[in-house]
């Protein structure tokens, strides 16, 4: 099992592994950015309105902190080793509007250097931005939009609690790419209950009907804790089954590759020829995720990944800001990975990808479960690596833990 405690400081056995690391190695960004202006009932995530943060913090002793966090992050993982990927999260982003944003990937830029053709995301909601938000951020030098659109049904973003009409996702959409966006994800969100067949059919042609070359789509999960699963507990709003969800996942997989918009990774497409697997228009810093490259998560709350060692930052912004100001990492606690668990999480991972998970990864009792599963119409082998079928991707999960689990 991996080693987990709860430092105030990484120990010198991790601190180690980070400086260690090979150079050379694919390193990316992410950036967390913790205020919201309400908070969706089915977020879960580690955000705060203003008045849950009251005098305790705010965007100016945040944006110090980070600044803090990225120069000791440079420190130890050497100034001259290029960022390949930043992606900027939340929360809501664009709350700190053009200015804002330009200022966070200054502060980057001052840490670290950015490899050229750095893939540069921030998230943003659509009720917070313009075409003058967007014409900042593509001077300021970020390359990629990420849109929150959920649905196109007003009765749907009503459930989510999401402030935003259907139409402003569009029209920021739009904004975005006037703006020279090349990249632009919208986010969809399926299986909120009282979602038909109609309203996420309705929802995809107002995606395909916008300039996006890349959409993430999502089923509704209920997090223990927000208010959406209290209603749930309640009896309020009935969750649809699980044959409700795969028959929302084949419409959506159906009318996005009609578009010319392909899966490689189970919930993600994106614009690709003669349905290959994207490429260019996929999000490289995800991608960064999936294949467990090194990643540093600056902000509270943020998770890190490097070099076998995993991290997480103290949660509550103040306390965040509090540790940096004594000049310690925030860090909340940590695991260094055996190799059990990179190999687990390797077979997690790799196979939700669509270039799939290279068959020389498994032992040989691990092979012989996947060839019962190709058996079973759930994986192809293609090009040396196990990939999902279009029905092996409905159950996934079930999949890969048949693989890891005899």
């Amino acid at each position: 099992m991996s080693l987990r405690v709860p430092p105030t400081v990484l120990p010198s056995d991790a601190a180690a592994r980070l400086t260690a690391v090979d150079p050379e190695r694919p390193l990316s960004l992410y950036l967390h950015v913790p205020f919201c202006a309400t908070r969706c009932g089915y977020c879960d995530f580690n955000t705060y309105t203003a008045g849950e943060l009251g005098s305790s913090s705010s965007p100016e002793s945040w944006a110090q902190a980070v600044r803090r966090e990225l120069d000791a992050a440079a420190a130890l993982l050497a100034p001259d080793r290029p960022v390949q990927t930043v992606f900027v999260g939340g929360g809501t982003p664009s709350l700190l509007g053009a200015d804002g944003l330009a200022d966070l990937l200054g502060a980057v830029r001052n840490s670290f250097d950015l490899a050229p053709g750095a893939e540069v995301t921030t998230e943003s909601n659509p009720e917070s931005t313009s075409p003058e938000f967007f014409a900042g951020l593509a001077d300021a030098g970020f390359t990629r939009i990420s849109l929150g659109m959920q649905s196109a049904a007003p009765h749907v973003l009503q459930i989510l609690d999401r402030r935003h009409t259907p139409g402003r996702a569009l029209a920021a959409a739009r904004e975005a790419a006037e703006a020279g966006f090349a990249h632009v994800n919208l986010d969809l969100i399926y299986g909120t209950p009282g979602e038909t067949d109609d309203d996420l059919a309705a929802s995809l042609d107002a995606v395909l009907s916008v300039p996006v070359d890349h959409v993430s789509a999502y089923a509704l999960i209920v997090e223990d804790g927000t208010a959406f699963a209290r209603k749930v507990r309640r009896g309020e709003v009935p969750m649809p089954d699980d044959d409700d969800l795969a028959a929302r996942y084949e419409q959506i997989d159906a009318r996005l590759s009609a578009a010319g918009l392909h899966w490689y990774e189970v919930s993600n497409w994106a614009a690709a020829e003669a349905d290959s697997i994207p490429t260019e228009t996929a999000c490289r810093h995800n991608e960064a995720y999936w294949r467990s490259d090194d990643w540093w998560g600056i902000g509270p709350g943020a998770h890190s990944h490097v070099n076998g060692v995993r991290w997480w930052n103290q949660k509550h912004p103040a306390t965040y800001a509090d540790s940096l100001t004594a000049g310690a990492l925030p860090v909340g606690g940590y695991e260094i990975l055996t190799d059990e668990d990179a190999h687990t999480e390797t077979v997690m991972l790799r196979l939700r990808m669509r270039t799939g998970l290279p068959a020389d990864e498994l032992s040989a009792e691990e092979a012989e479960r996947a060839g019962r599963a190709v058996d079973s119409g759930l994986l192809t082998l293609r090009d040396e690596a196990y990939v999902l079928t279009d029905r092996g991707r409905l159950l996934a999960d079930g999949v890969i833990r048949d693989i890891l689990v005899d």
